[in-house]
């Protein structure tokens, strides 16, 4: 059985990666948002839709509590990936706003089930779960598009979440091109051996 400390515990950090991801955009102009950042075209709003897109989903369809709002199918191969990126009609506004409106869902969600509630996910292998493995789920694939939030907006100016809240952004400034200067004369020296 698993307890009531164990959901709190990942809906609390849940809580804070979506922040995280939030944060990513603050400051940036509208094009830094949405311009296609590496090959596939990641993008900082992308992830935002695409992470309120999946939440709405796996709090919501699973546990027969759909979000209220309409959303792509997931079975709806037409639309595969469209969740990715914002079209030029999307706003910034409305795609923050949707994921916030997610995360009320979500927590309701959250709150009202016990942590081993029986849900079903269709497109998994094995689609019977507990809200346990949503939490668990939801939590991973957050965090990881956090990462990816973070390497976006290093490569547009550099900054870094400690960077933002911790630090001195010239002194950052100075540590960080000393610090990738050494990484490189590691790269070129291990090659060369």
């Amino acid at each position: 059985m698993i307890d009531e400390f164990a959901k709190e515990y990942l809906h609390g950090d849940l809580r804070e990666a979506r922040e995280a991801i939030l944060r990513k955009l603050d400051g940036l102009p509208e094009y830094d948002v949405r311009r296609p950042l590496t090959v596939t075209g990641t993008n900082l709003l992308g992830l935002v839709k695409h992470l309120s897109v999946w939440e709405s989903r796996y709090f919501g369809e699973v546990f027969g509590r759909p979000f209220p709002e309409p959303l792509p199918r997931w079975d709806d191969v037409a639309q595969r990936g469209a969740d990715l990126w914002a079209t030029k009609d999307e706003t910034r506004e409305e795609i923050i706003g949707r994921y916030r409106r997610v995360w009320e869902h979500s927590d309701v969600t959250i709150t009202a089930l016990a942590i081993d509630s029986p849900g079903h996910v269709p497109w998994w292998p094995r689609p019977d779960v507990k809200l346990f493995n949503i939490l668990v789920h939801v939590l991973t694939e957050t965090s990881r598009h956090a990462g990816h939030a973070d390497i976006l907006r290093e490569q547009l100016d550099g900054t870094t979440e400690a960077a933002a809240e911790h630090s001195d952004p010239q002194r950052e400034a100075a540590f960080r091109e000393e610090r990738r200067a050494t990484i490189e004369r590691a790269a070129e020296a291990a090659s060369q051996a």
